[in-house]
């Protein structure tokens, strides 16, 4: 593993090769979280950075009590991938942005919901803002025939990956736990405990269900078929048993590294990843779960408004497209706002984490129709 995994404080490591670029709030914050009371260890991946008062990309594990606010408010954000029956050569961009149209208000072709959601407020089918996402990729480079041909036994075959979670249902469920208890987490065995559990599992089955909801939503756009491939959590917590100790597992943008194949995806201007996770207990079974952060979103307007419009920013050096007519976060979310995610996949590769499969490039992003200015 040489010296890309490396310690920085008591009970804390980081993932990281020379080159990739950590900011030093996002260490200190991880430092900080270690303290809290029954952390047993922590581990930053290297997409490490700030978030409001806690980390994101890293895993923490705990013993006797578990921290719904590490977790955070979009409990069960992950990636699911399908596989479609679009094929790369025998598109036209032009024809699948028309026939997209917009998909940010809840869908009406669910009619019914499962029972477990029919009287939640919230309806799946939307991909929300932020860092979240719905991306037709292209095979760019395999680097293992054998285990990509399983999944995908036609190379020309364009995958989509989605990227949302449990919506407004996560926020509200903290919201209510940080109204009742803080920031002081839960003493596992106790009824508090259980009544944030049944909640957070919930939200992790709604969110798996948004993200199935938005792949079939544009499949069916697209007059297109698809199969889900995978389906991965990034935020959650669970039981977990590390180097014998029985504890709590919390994922704050981090991706599972004991689920199977994943994907680990760059800026909407860079390459995805599929990748074999390779599981171990110094990264507490989980991987970087994207390129991270590398500017602030208050920033990134300021750096970019200047040097780049809105028409430039939704077309990528791929020669892919972007759809997101909100002005603000089309530069929140443009490519220099990122690491690169080569960076990110060599320091887990050379840290024994990950065995690259194949390398993705995108070629029409959804972000947003709304709020264009």
């Amino acid at each position: 593993m040489g010296n890309t995994i490396r310690s920085v404080a008591p009970r804390v490591n980081i993932i990281a090769s020379a080159e990739t670029w950590i900011e030093d709030k996002a260490i200190q914050q991880l430092i900080t979280t270690a303290q809290l009371p029954g952390m047993v260890s922590v581990s930053g991946m290297p997409d490490l950075h700030p978030g409001r008062g806690y980390p994101i990309g890293a895993a923490f594990f705990s013993q006797r009590r578990f921290y719904p606010a590490l977790v955070g408010n979009d409990i069960g954000c992950g990636m699911a991938l399908w596989r479609t029956d679009l094929t790369a050569g025998k598109i036209s961009l032009d024809k699948l942005e028309k026939r997209l149209g917009n998909i940010d208000e809840p869908p009406d072709e669910i009619n019914e919901l499962p029972s477990e959601f029919a009287e939640l407020p919230y309806s799946p089918g939307t991909i929300g803002g932020g860092n979240h996402f719905a991306e037709l990729q292209q095979l760019d480079e395999i680097y293992q025939p054998a285990r990509l041909g399983a999944l995908l036994p036609d190379t020309r075959q364009l995958l989509l990956l989605v990227h949302s979670g449990s919506r407004g249902l996560g926020q509200a469920i903290l919201e209510q736990h940080v109204r009742a208890f803080g920031h002081r987490g839960l003493e596992q065995d106790t009824p508090e405990a259980a009544g944030y559990l049944s909640q957070h599992q919930l939200a992790l089955r709604f969110a798996a269900y948004n993200r199935q909801c938005i792949a079939q939503r544009m499949l069916r756009r697209w007059h297109s078929d698809g199969e889900a491939l995978l389906d991965v959590n990034h935020n959650l917590v669970a039981p977990a048993v590390i180097d014998g100790v029985s504890g709590w597992l919390h994922r704050k943008g981090a991706t599972p590294a004991d689920c199977g194949l994943v994907v680990i995806p760059g800026s909407r201007g860079d390459y995805s990843y599929l990748v074999r996770p390779l599981p171990h207990a110094v990264s507490l079974f989980s991987l970087a779960h994207g390129a991270g952060r590398k500017w602030m979103r208050a920033e990134c307007k300021g750096r970019l408004d200047q040097r780049y419009s809105m028409q430039q920013l939704a077309r990528t050096a791929f020669g892919s497209r972007v759809i997101c007519q909100d002005k603000q976060l089309m530069f929140q979310e443009a490519p220099q706002a990122y690491k690169p995610i080569d960076t990110v996949i060599s320091s887990m590769e050379q840290a024994g984490l990950i065995e690259p499969i194949a390398r993705l490039k995108p070629v029409l992003t959804y972000k947003t129709r709304g709020n264009a200015q």
